[in-house]
Order: structure tokens, then C-alpha cells, then sequence
């Protein structure tokens, strides 16, 4: 009688621990509202008692990231073994457990990026979906105390996902990955988009216009200011003197001046002078024959 069901073997399961930070503190995270993600601006704590305090405080656990590794082995018959086959199946768990006692708090199968998302306003916080027995689904916050030990944690899950391909089959099966980029657990962020790549070499006879320091912009305010002047005129700010009416050219100019003029100037330029000593007549006095003295 041939069997179909898969057999394990206990003796070929190995379980590696891949994370382990001591303390983590849990809130309670309520629905999102919004389709970013989550923020930690309305978390609490979450409360409950323990054995050694039975008044409610905030529950701090250990966590630990592990994964199992088992052989599972399938054969057509069981008496023979000569057509079995043996294929090596991967699980990732998220556990989260009493720090003393080691007993399971929460546990969070990681089977896709959305099982672990970083927080939108910190780098210390993840929002984590736990299941519990009959398949019971929640989410709750885990908060670092070392800023390092999350970012050791994101890195963690980064290779988890790495190993299992959860990214490479959600980019086959067409859902954004979303352990791109949101926080440092694996988070969604913005998809790149490619564009169609053109051909922007230059054609035969196409020319490229450079514009350097403005001066483009100095010539077109220059032409504007112009007033719709000729482009003779524009270029010149100093108007040309005026031309003869006479001769339709540039004015004559006036002959220099003669010595004369040149003499009368600078007697006229060196001030009042005194007249040169002269005979009595120049000086208005008779002395001919009519004269003073007779």
C-alpha cells in the first residue's frame, strides 16, 4: 500500500537562532485608519499581571528570531526507499516569550514582509502580526530600547527574506515588495519607475544654444528697453552729435586764432596794467609854443 503523506524525521530538523535581543516592551496597536503605515503616537502599553506581581504592569518579553530547517522525505512505497525524494523546507518564527521562564508569549510566522512593518515616526518600533491557537490573528507593537539592536533586527529580517525569496516572489507574482523601503524591518516605500530611455545624441545639422552668466538675458532687457529702435541705435546709450544742415556732414570747425587775439587774451588774462612813461604831449601837457612857461 503506497502512501502519499510526506514522513519526517525528527533526528533531521535543526533549529538556528537568528536574532536575540533580551528585552523588548509590547504595546497594544489599534487599527490603522490610514494607508501609510503605522505611527506610535496612539500606542499603549500593554498590561497584564504575573506570577511574581498580580497587579497589571507593562509586559516586557524576550525575543528571538528562529528559523527551522527539516527534511521531509516522500516515497511511492514504504518498504522501499530507492524512489524517495528529499527536499529541505525553511521556517522563520518571530517569538516573543517570558524572559524568566522562557514560556511563548506571542508567536509570529514571518511567510511575507507585511508580517513585520516598521513604524513611520521612530526607528525603534515594528508593528508585528502574532497568531495564536485556532488561527487567531493580532497585531501588536515591540518597542528597542538600543536604537542598534533594531537596526540589527531589520538586517535580520532582510536576509530572512533574502533566503526564503519572499521579495523575488512577490515581484513575479506582481505585489509591491514591501520590505523596499518603510523603516528598517522590511516596510514599503516608493516603487521606481522606469522610463522609456530615448535616443538624445544630435541629429545632422542641429546646433545646441548656450546661454552663459545671463548675458542673454542683459541683451534682451537692452533691446527692450530700446523701444523698438533699429538695431544700429539700440547699441549705443550716447546720441551722435548733430550733422550740418550746409554741407549734409560733421560741423566745420573755426580757424584758429590770430596772434593778436592770442596777445589781447593774456593781456586781458594777466589784469590791469600801467601805462608806459611818454613825452608831455602824451601825458596832456603843452609845452610848444603856447606853453606854461613864456
Amino acid at each position: 500500500m503506497s502512501s502519499s503523506l510526506p514522513t519526517r524525521d525528527p533526528d533531521s530538523t535543526i533549529q538556528r537562532i537568528l536574532f536575540l535581543s533580551p528585552k523588548v516592551h509590547i504595546y497594544t496597536v489599534p487599527p490603522l485608519t490610514t494607508t501609510k503605515g503605522y505611527t506610535t503616537t496612539n500606542w499603549s502599553p500593554l498590561l497584564a499581571p504575573t506570577a511574581s506581581n498580580p497587579t497589571p504592569a507593562p509586559i516586557t518579553t524576550r525575543l528571538r528570531v528562529l528559523e527551522t530547517s527539516s527534511s521531509t522525505i516522500s516515497s511511492s512505497s514504504p518498504i522501499s526507499n530507492s524512489n524517495s525524494n528529499s527536499n529541505n523546507e525553511i521556517q522563520t518564527t518571530i517569538l516573543l516569550e517570558d524572559p524568566e521562564s522562557g514560556d511563548l508569549f506571542a508567536a509570529a510566522p514571518y511567510t511575507s514582509a507585511s508580517a513585520v512593518e516598521a513604524v513611520l515616526d521612530s526607528a525603534r518600533f515594528f508593528a508585528v502580526r502574532v497568531e495564536g491557537e485556532g488561527g487567531r490573528k493580532a497585531v501588536l507593537g515591540i518597542g528597542f530600547e538600543e536604537r542598534s539592536e533594531a537596526i540589527d533586527f531589520g538586517i535580520c529580517l532582510q536576509g530572512v527574506r533574502k533566503v526564503m525569496g519572499i521579495d523575488r516572489d512577490a515581484a513575479i507574482n506582481g505585489a509591491p515588495i514591501k520590505g523596499e523601503r518603510r523603516g528598517v524591518g522590511g516596510a514599503k516605500g516608493p516603487e521606481k519607475v522606469e522610463g522609456k530611455k530615448g535616443n538624445w545624441s544630435l541629429k545632422e545639422g542641429e546646433t545646441i544654444k548656450v546661454e552663459i552668466g545671463g548675458m542673454g538675458v542683459k541683451r534682451k532687457e537692452q533691446v527692450e528697453d530700446s523701444g523698438g529702435q533699429d538695431g544700429e541705435s539700440a547699441l549705443f546709450s550716447i546720441k551722435p552729435p548733430p550733422q550740418n544742415q550746409d554741407t549734409g556732414g560733421m560741423p566745420l570747425l573755426s580757424p584758429p586764432p590770430s596772434a593778436n587775439q592770442v596777445k589781447a587774451e593774456r593781456r586781458r588774462s594777466r589784469g590791469p596794467t600801467v601805462p608806459e612813461k611818454g613825452s608831455a604831449a602824451d601825458l596832456g601837457f603843452d609845452d610848444g609854443e603856447f606853453g606854461e612857461f613864456q
